[in-house]
């Protein structure tokens, strides 16, 4: 187990066997110092965890908490795998080229293997709250396992999310209204008022307009899943947090620049 420590935070690396996935996961846990109730901790739980030296995470918490500034968030950062394409997704089903098609699996290690072992490791019964964050692809799974988990979760944050995630080819008859994925199972869910979600895009995260309005894809695709929650019953200015970056792009940089904003929106003093 590596570890690495500032004056206000607790760095851990830790290795879970996973059965469901039949692999071993890679954690990265930092843990704020001088929690005086441990139970009084929220828990973020963000996907992609082998970018979190590259985004500069610890030095985002540190500067954060040092200036007091957050409220007390234990934050694990679940690693990859080699299969990522595959593990990430939507649970219910995989998108029209058969990926996602172990997002079972690690839905089921998220809430059965890891969870457990957050709470067994650092003796907390129970956390504040539970909340979820991603970067891409990384952000649509997030979100598919916080929708289908609601009770569980109170916040989410989603950065360039892959919200195209759909059924059918653009060459296969899709259509937008009907063959969006994610954007389906909100208007087939119910209704969790305690959720609450940031949304980060940037204008250059990518080129295609499929549908040629002059919006890219990704901006498109997160303005319309905003637009199916609002539809639910979320309320645009109290319940969802919309972050456009006009020069961000598709990469760890433009996420490192919006990171501190969400962890301030979420948990700031």
């Amino acid at each position: 187990m590596d570890v690495y420590e500032t004056a206000t935070l607790l760095t851990e690396e830790k290795t879970i066997k996973s059965g469901h996935l039949g692999r071993d996961v890679v954690i990265t846990c930092f843990l704020p110092k001088a929690v005086k109730d441990p139970a009084q901790m929220g828990l973020l739980l963000i996907n992609d965890g082998q970018n979190m030296t590259e985004l500069g995470l610890a030095d985002i918490l540190d500067g954060l908490i040092t200036g007091g500034r957050v409220q007390p968030l234990l934050c694990v950062a679940i690693h990859a795998g080699p299969e990522r394409m595959m593990e990430y997704g939507t649970a219910s089903r995989p998108d029209y080229k058969g990926r996602g098609a172990k997002a079972p699996a690690y839905t089921a290690f998220v809430m059965e293997e890891l969870l457990p072992f957050i709470h067994k490791s650092y003796e907390v019964a129970s956390f504040r709250e539970k909340s979820f964050a991603g970067f891409s692809l990384g952000g649509l799974s997030a979100l598919d396992i916080v929708w289908n988990h609601p009770q569980e979760f109170t916040k989410l944050g989603l950065f360039s999310a892959s919200f195209w995630w759909r059924t059918k080819g653009l060459d296969d008859g899709y259509k937008e209204e009907t063959d969006r994925i994610m954007h389906a199972q909100i208007r087939e869910g119910g209704f969790y008022p305690w959720l609450k979600f940031f949304f980060e895009t940037g204008t250059q995260d990518e080129v295609m307009d499929r549908n040629n309005n002059g919006i890219i894809d990704s901006i498109d695709d997160t303005l319309a899943l905003i637009g199916e929650l609002v539809a639910k019953g979320y309320d645009q200015e109290t319940d969802i947090y919309y972050m456009e970056l006009a020069d961000g792009r598709h990469d760890i940089a433009t996420w490192a620049r919006a990171f501190p904003l969400f962890l301030k929106w979420g948990w700031g003093n």
